[in-house]
């Protein structure tokens, strides 16, 4: 690459970049159904068809938004699980509670690119393809994390009711079919009540209801890991 063309991939990367941090903005004031590209030009000084060059359509910007959000929550909850597999190897139930505090942490600060990924769906948008392996990263992580535990010996097996063997089994071959049915529908349970949990925080619900957040999550994401089946970490013999 010439000293010319990386000075413009450079431009083009700040540039990106400064259109994205201003329809962030945008979001937070407006909201997402009135994202506009011409408005993100006028506030950035840039003609409408300069803006074009890198991102054609709303629709574009709005993925690429899509992609940072699911991508920074799925970042802060592996980084938060590798730092308690780190201090702990055999607590699962442990590095489970640390992934659900990660997801609720960004979401609580960032609560409107949060309302974009999990909030009302975006009228006159459909989500492509590209959108679907940054959306899995923590579904996958809680995945990973029973995985590990049911290796270890460490899950005690949830009851399955015998009218939800077909969808459990249909679960476990599409999401983990290494991971036994009771085990794949646990964590289906599970995912959804986390994000309802999340987002009765971010969107208010919780208001003059829960007053000690920090506690009641705490307790809500250990109470979800136990009902998948985790075990506490075992105590050291004396």
């Amino acid at each position: 690459m010439t000293t010319v063309q990386g000075a413009r991939a450079r431009a083009r990367i700040e540039i990106t970049a400064a259109i994205k941090d201003e329809a962030r903005r945008q979001l937070a004031a407006e909201g997402a159904a009135k994202l506009s590209l011409r408005a993100v030009a006028r506030e950035l000084g840039m003609v409408s068809s300069a803006l074009y060059r890198y991102f054609p359509s709303r629709d574009d910007l709005l993925t690429a938004l899509i992609i940072d959000a699911y991508d920074a929550v799925g970042a802060a909850a592996e980084t938060a699980h590798a730092a308690a597999v780190e201090a702990a190897p055999r607590d699962h139930l442990g590095h489970w509670t640390a992934v659900c505090r990660a997801v609720r942490r960004w979401a609580v600060a960032h609560p409107h690119e949060y309302a974009l990924i999990y909030g009302s769906p975006v009228p006159g948008y459909t989500a492509p393809q590209d959108t679907v392996a940054p959306a899995a990263r923590v579904g996958l992580l809680l995945v990973a994390t029973a995985r590990a535990a049911h290796r270890d010996e460490g899950v005690a097996l949830p009851p399955l009711p015998e009218s939800l063997t077909p969808e459990a089994e249909r679960l476990a071959a599409d999401l983990a079919a290494d991971l036994p049915p009771a085990l794949a529908v646990a964590l289906v349970f599970a995912w959804a009540q986390l994000f309802g949990l999340v987002s009765f925080e971010v969107f208010g619900q919780f208001n003059r209801i829960v007053e000690d957040r920090d506690a009641f999550f705490a307790t809500a994401a250990e109470r979800l890991g136990r009902e998948v089946g985790l075990l506490p970490r075992p105590r050291p013999r004396p």
